[in-house]
């Protein structure tokens, strides 16, 4: 008999200990309301059941996860107030992620997320639509080989503008007066300190004496041609 009342005394305070357990665990999860967040993602041209298997809706990472519904729809339950990053993953289609906010009194707004302006609120409508922007890219295009990128290697400009200098310069600068000739003579003195090489002024005189006595003797023969036909 005392065995037997031990063992139903210990029992009992067992449960006494289970019911108070119980008891406080129902207080502390009522302290803070439970909300659900609802949505639906669309695949433009793709039937929900075709995708909806292996695919999941994450809050905030892993801290709360959803599954979908038949008809594309999902509900997250068991959500507490705050603000939290929806993404729907799945390997065949990519979506982009929603920020949804909860208030303590249970209202909740959709908008773009924005890490770059956290403050910047563009709203969505609510509860959620999704929609798929295509397969998600995985690899990068391979960039393609174009004459623009042969024009502008470095090397390319440092060997084309100096030729493009010398054969455009005499036909903008008139190489006729000798001020300007002198000057030009000058200047490329100055960028020649090396006197061991040749001399930058001699080789822009003997190319303008060469144009200037060329276009000279053209004039002349032109004058001797009139006259010979008079």
């Amino acid at each position: 008999m005392g065995r037997a009342a031990a063992t139903c005394a210990s029992r009992l305070l067992c449960l006494l200990l289970a019911l108070r357990l119980a008891a406080g665990s129902e207080t502390e999860g009522g302290a803070g309301e439970r909300f659900k967040i609802e949505g639906r993602a669309v695949v433009p041209g793709v039937r929900p059941q075709d995708w909806i298997h292996t695919a999941r809706v994450l809050v905030e990472g892993e801290e709360h996860v959803g599954f979908f519904k038949t008809d594309g729809t999902f509900t997250v339950n068991d959500v507490p107030s705050g603000s939290y990053v929806v993404e729907i993953v799945t390997a065949a289609y990519h979506f982009g992620p929603v920020r949804v906010d909860i208030t303590s009194k249970g209202k909740i707004r959709a908008r773009h997320v924005n890490y770059l302006k956290a403050s910047e609120v563009i709203r969505l409508p609510y509860p959620i639509q999704i929609k798929s922007s295509g397969p998600p890219p995985y690899f990068l295009k391979r960039e393609t080989w174009g004459w623009t990128d042969f024009l502008m290697n470095p090397m390319v400009m440092m060997m084309v503008l100096p030729l493009l200098i010398i054969l455009l310069l005499p036909k903008v600068v008139n190489t006729n007066d000798p001020e300007m000739r002198r000057e030009m003579e000058q200047s490329m003195n100055m960028l020649n300190p090396n006197h061991k090489l040749p001399d930058v002024s001699e080789f822009m005189t003997r190319l303008f004496s060469s144009k200037s006595s060329k276009s000279g003797s053209g004039s002349k023969a032109g004058k001797s041609g009139a006259l010979k036909r008079r």
